[in-house]
């Protein structure tokens, strides 16, 4: 049985103790939609612990309730408070009455405003309508979003000459006057550059703007983001210099930088059980001279494999998206039946379309000696060749949206500098996808394929393997391949592996893994293999980290369990 609680008040009620907070429910009735989600946030500023029947908290609740009803134009609202025979829930039945409806809304902009769509556009959004019910969020929000566009776009004298809103609540009527001058709207005026050790020209040619544009605060952040993008700059700050205020329409921008430091050096470190300990070092030079150009190299070892790279860019006239790579690398590769060394000197011409996607047309020479299996020989490739590719992320460190795709051609021909005639061709997509915030998924796909005359004179670099931590988890590094006649692996002609994986969130920043894999390098027919395994992720401050524990199902016996431990990105 449910009983009012503003009944007459009795001894016996003076005298009842009050219910613990603890054992306190709050329930209120009669509303809904948007109206009941503001009262739940003016509530929510009451703690629980302070919850009781007595009637003072009634009309704190009161008092609350009619603040939030209020706010979207109920002022005549009604209560009724119950409480439960146990005393363990308090009710409050609310009944918000007729709303104030606007009777009469002008707003007027002056100054160059008045011709300028967007802010015509904000009035038009705002749900502020003549007969429409109140709400002052709309109106509060109006203001602000006028303040903000006009700083947006460069009014930078604007200011509200009426800003009024009247609630007649005997009549259930308001009244709205807003009126803005906005004054001049102001331009870019010159850039001023200070501490750049970078030519100027280059500097400015990151501008997405010219002197006398209208101003946009858009620009401004992505001048900002441009400059840090280079990596010329340790320290990037662009702003409008607002002292020239009133003298004339054009601003001059400010832009303060701090070189970068001409050297840094960047480590890694991983663990299989089929390679063993790996790492490597990198060094760069974010700037060599006064023209932007940098320089980087990278040095890997692990026992079957030790690499050294560097390479030189030279940026364009579109710094950031248009530039030139000299690249050169030596490799020793001691893995199994493969037994080589590579050299590798490369001339790149690099564009970043508009699309998002990166193109990049090259030309490299690569000459090694092998033995690979019963093979004992040496060979030389000239291979021009295009690739594109395209990686987009969003989520932080471990992505809880992202794809990467990837696609490169090449070709070598017998009558120049190749040993015989070859196209190759590379391609793979990953992609990342969430649920909620517990829940990740990834798969990926991948394959090549070299179209040749003769297989025997391709170079072991050239030729595909699967196996290890990049596609097959569950087998060894590379261990998958046809063999010859001795047994020795040769490398294949084609190779198609895909992965699936899912993610779970167990707590913060790690999570659990489950995943498959599939896939197989072979010359005619496929004989793919299995993997399937369980790891754990780690979000860490300087990237994802992973320790996978995988089975191959169709794996050598005694060579089925495979670990793996990987820092870096998954894309």
């Amino acid at each position: 049985m449910i009983k009012k609680s503003l009944a007459i008040v009795t001894s016996s009620l003076l005298f009842a103790s009050v219910a613990k907070a603890s054992d306190i429910d709050l329930s209120i009735q009669g509303l809904k939609g948007s109206v009941k989600d503001n009262v739940d946030v003016y509530l929510s500023s009451i703690p629980k612990k302070e919850y009781d029947t007595s009637l003072r908290f009634q009309a704190r609740l009161e008092r609350s309730i009619t603040e939030a009803l209020n706010a979207l134009g109920y002022y005549h609202p009604q209560f009724d408070f119950l409480t439960a025979d146990d005393g363990g829930e308090l009710i409050v039945k609310v009944t918000p009455g007729p709303p104030v409806l606007i009777e009469d809304l002008d707003i007027q902009f002056e100054g160059e405003a008045a011709q300028d769509k967007d802010f015509s556009n904000l009035v038009k959004n705002s749900g502020l309508k003549q007969g429409k019910r109140l709400n002052q969020g709309q109106y509060d929000a109006l203001k602000s979003s006028i303040r903000n566009l006009a700083l947006q776009k460069g009014y930078f004298e604007g200011d509200f000459k009426v800003s009024r809103l009247e609630v007649s609540p005997e009549l259930n009527q308001a009244y709205i006057d807003m009126h803005y001058d906005s004054g001049i709207r102001y331009h870019f005026g010159q850039t001023m550059v200070t501490g750049s050790q970078i030519d100027l020209t280059r500097v400015h040619s990151l501008e997405p703007y010219k002197q006398g544009d209208p101003y946009l605060v858009t620009d401004i952040g992505e001048y900002n983001q441009n400059l840090s993008n280079t990596d010329w700059f340790s320290s990037v700050f662009v702003e409008p210099d607002l002292s020239y205020l009133g003298q004339g329409r054009e601003l001059p921008i400010k832009v303060t930088l701090a070189p970068q430091a001409r050297n840094q050096l960047e480590t890694g470190l991983g663990y299989s059980t089929d390679v063993g300990v790996r790492g490597s070092l990198k060094w760069k030079k974010p700037w060599v001279n006064s023209r932007g150009h940098s320089f980087d190299s990278s040095f890997s070892l692990s026992k079957p494999e030790q690499t050294i790279t560097a390479s030189y860019r030279i940026p364009l006239e579109d710094v950031l998206n248009d530039y030139y790579r000299i690249q050169y690398g030596m490799k020793n590769v001691d893995n199994r039946d493969t037994k080589s060394i590579e050299s590798n000197l490369a001339l790149e011409r690099h564009w970043t379309l508009d699309n998002g996607w990166h193109r990049t047309v090259f030309i490299r020479y690569l000459l090694e000696n092998y033995e690979q299996g019963i093979q004992d020989d040496n060979a030389q490739f000239l291979l021009p060749g295009i690739s594109f590719n395209r990686t987009r992320a969003r989520g932080g460190a471990m992505p809880t949206w992202g794809d990467k795709q990837t696609l490169t051609l090449e070709y070598g021909n017998s009558k120049a500098m190749s040993e015989t005639d070859v196209l190759r061709v590379i391609g793979g997509m990953s992609w990342i996808r969430s649920l909620g915030e517990n829940h990740r998924g990834i798969f990926r796909i991948g394959g090549g394929a070299n179209i040749v005359d003769d297989f025997d004179k391709l170079s072991p670099s050239l030729r595909f393997f699967a196996g290890g931590d990049n596609n097959l988890r569950g087998y060894g590094y590379e261990s998958i391949s046809p063999r010859d006649s001795s047994g020795a692996l040769t490398g294949a002609k084609f190779v198609a592996v895909t992965s699936l994986e899912y993610n779970y969130r167990v707590t913060g920043n790690w999570w659990g893994a489950v995943f498959y894999d599939y896939g197989d390098a072979f010359n005619d027919k496929p004989d793919f293999k299995r993997g399937v395994g369980v790891g754990i992720r780690w979000a860490s401050p300087v990237g994802p980290v992973r320790l996978d524990f995988a089975w191959g199902l169709d794996a050598n016996p005694g060579d089925e369990f495979q670990i793996h431990f990987t820092l870096g990105p998954e894309l």
